[in-house]
């Protein structure tokens, strides 16, 4: 009879001998006679479709498959799916259990953001979900990721979107725990540009750089997306026999002659300094703009 045992498959990352294997794990309930197991490895192809990439029966609760990049290479999402026979019989006693998809690569927490250009900060995550092999001299056990920036909606080359706190990331290798094996936290702010360009997407792409072992060399990861929301350009005015309006609409005039500061900003290097001289005459005491300055 067909029955769920509840092997609840599960797939996690391990470094056997220097080399990356992919480990499926699953339940092993009490039987007599003892269960032997059929486990399917399968991957998404490039078109959604699951194929077959290897076939194990054993009698342990566990299966292996190495990341050779040639059946299994970074990039892949990866499932186990696992059924209980019985011992020296074709007799199926199980339905087919198979586990949650595992991406074996680099991802970003989270994988998209909605920001607007209001000079916040926003926590990024990379981390990679497979080991880092040492390399055979030296003890710098990291991959080094390179960070770019594509702006997807820009017209103007050279100008992006949104800025990060850092161009360069190192993923140290750690005990598997989470999810991840290594991981490095950066910083995502929109840039104010004063145009009412409407909303923008980016993407922040992330390449492995100097790295020799054939599973990094030739992969790239799935980009971040970012949306940035356009913000409306505040304003403020000092025109004629100065008229000031400020940046929340309120208005009022002033009459004094010398140098003032007229706006400044209380996080970042920006002021404007305004000259006023005597335009009036000997009728009436007016004073209007004749010099600006600006940091």
């Amino acid at each position: 009879k067909l029955t769920n045992l509840a092997l609840q498959p599960m797939i996690n990352p391990q470094l056997v001998q220097g080399r990356v294997y992919l480990k499926c794990t699953f339940s092993q309930p009490t039987s007599k006679p003892p269960l032997q197991y059929m486990v399917i490895w399968s991957r998404l192809s490039t078109s959604g479709k699951k194929e077959q990439i290897q076939r194990d029966t054993t009698l342990q609760p566990f299966s292996y498959i190495e990341m050779n990049n040639i059946n299994l290479r970074l990039g892949d999402t990866v499932f186990c799916t696992v059924t209980a026979f019985m011992r020296n019989t074709a007799e199926q006693l199980s339905l087919p259990e198979e586990s949650k998809s595992f991406y074996a690569g680099i991802k970003f927490l989270p994988e998209s953001l909605q920001i607007a250009e209001d000079g916040k900060e926003h926590d990024l995550t990379i981390l990679s979900t497979v080991p880092i092999v040492c390399p055979q001299h030296g003890n710098s056990c990291k991959i080094t990721l390179q960070l770019s920036i594509e702006d997807l909606d820009s017209q103007l080359p050279g100008s992006p979107n949104i800025a990060l706190s850092l161009c360069q990331v190192d993923l140290l290798r750690v005990p598997y725990s989470e999810s991840s094996c290594a991981a490095a936290t950066l910083t995502v702010t929109a840039v104010t540009d004063f145009a009412q360009d409407g909303n923008r997407i980016s993407c922040i792409r992330a390449e492995p750089v100097g790295w020799r072992d054939l599973l990094w060399r030739a992969y790239t990861a799935n980009d971040a997306k970012v949306t940035v929301r356009d913000l409306p350009t505040g304003n403020c005015y000092s025109f004629t026999d100065p008229h000031i309006i400020t940046f929340d609409g309120w208005c009022y005039d002033t009459y004094k002659v010398g140098t003032f500061l007229l706006c400044q900003s209380v996080s970042q290097a920006f002021e404007v300094h305004v000259r006023q001289w005597d335009c009036g005459g000997h009728r009436s005491a007016t004073a209007c703009n004749c010099g600006v300055a600006a940091q």
